[in-house]
């Protein structure tokens, strides 16, 4: 792969890494106050761009076919919603004893409390050849569940450090995710056939309006003077992070390939990727609502900075391997069956007429 088509295909990556940057040299046109106004331009109209332009892209219609899955669901959302933030909260309180900045670890636990992504876990999912329809439907119904679920898991372990109440903390985002969300499925239904014909770049549009809220939480933390970041403690938080990943990955491998478990290959695949990747798209906007004001938001949010990258990074690695661990499981499963089948037919041709 050249250098220019490994750029277009990273090029969220680079651009996180180019926001920080340019945080870090100008920071003063990203603050309160500041040229961009975010107070106003992020914390309305960009997090409400990205919730309206998701409910627009979200095909409601691919869902039906999973939703009786109900097994399957229950086990992605109780990982994601529930045995991962306790699990990360059990860690922390052994990790809290090490010398690895606090805020890094306040960031690992909201990592713990979000949704799954839209997109990540159903790419991977359809890579390996996977459940992609039970991707799609936990996927979407996990993005719904975190607008209600993750603020207050979010408060439940870490509280709100903000001014703002609690009930304040809802009413937002019931304006900026809900409603936009709603009106971009209203929507979707007028405009479905133009969007299905010419496939508008959704995907992109979300992750440019994320820079834009990545470059001005960064803006506040570098106008801070009495805010640094431990390289150590970085390097640390990064090695947690893909062991966490491939600990959470193995786990619900190993629970649902078991035999009598019930899920088919294509099911384990789904639900690996769908109940231990988090949404970076769904969780940057509700962390800066649910700490806006707050200083050390942009060191909180670090470690979900990490995780997304390395759940695709991750992901992308272990693409062919399991890939060939569903295939043999799968022609397993035909030769049983057509081992039965030929013993049926022996017996049939047996029974006295």
């Amino acid at each position: 792969m050249g250098l220019l088509a490994r750029i277009r295909k990273e090029w969220f990556i680079i651009g996180i890494v180019l926001v920080i940057l340019s945080a870090k040299v100008h920071p003063s046109v990203g603050v309160k106050g500041g040229p961009l106004k975010p107070e106003i331009t992020i914390a309305y109209i960009a997090v409400s761009l990205i919730f309206f332009n998701s409910g627009l892209s979200l095909k409601t219609e691919e869902l039906t076919s999973a939703l009786f899955h109900v097994r399957l669901h229950l086990l992605v959302q109780s990982f994601t919603l529930v045995f991962v933030p306790l699990a990360v909260w059990l860690l922390l309180r052994v990790l809290a004893l090490t010398a690895i900045d606090q805020w890094l670890l306040r960031g690992l636990q909201t990592v713990s409390c979000m949704p799954p992504p839209v997109s990540s876990a159903v790419i991977l999912t359809k890579a390996v050849g996977g459940n992609e329809a039970a991707a799609i439907f936990n996927s979407a119904f996990g993005s719904f569940l975190g607008i209600i679920v993750t603020p207050v898991l979010l408060l439940l372990f870490l509280g709100s450090s903000s001014s703002v109440p609690f009930s304040s903390i809802f009413s937002q985002l019931f304006m900026t995710v809900v409603v936009p969300l709603i009106l971009g499925q209203v929507c979707r239904r007028f405009l479905r056939e133009y969007l299905e014909r010419r496939k508008p770049p959704f995907s992109a549009v979300s992750s440019a309006v994320l820079l834009m809220i990545i470059y001005t939480t960064f803006c506040d933390t570098f106008s801070n003077p009495n805010i640094e970041l431990d390289p150590t403690s970085l390097l640390l938080v990064v090695l947690i992070i893909f062991s966490l990943q491939l600990s959470f990955m193995l786990l619900t491998f190993a629970f649902s390939s078991r035999s009598g478990s019930g899920f088919s290959p294509a099911d384990t695949v789904a639900i690996m990727f769908c109940s231990t990747h988090k949404s970076l798209t769904l969780g940057i906007p509700m962390l800066k609502i649910v700490f806006e004001g707050y200083e050390h938001l942009s060191l909180i949010s670090v470690p979900l900075l990490i995780y997304h990258p390395a759940q695709i990074l991750l992901g992308s690695v272990l693409v062919p391997t399991i890939r060939t661990w569903m295939t043999s499981r799968q022609k397993e499963a035909e030769l049983k069956l057509s081992q039965f089948s030929l013993e049926a037919v022996k017996l049939s041709t047996l029974q006295p007429i």
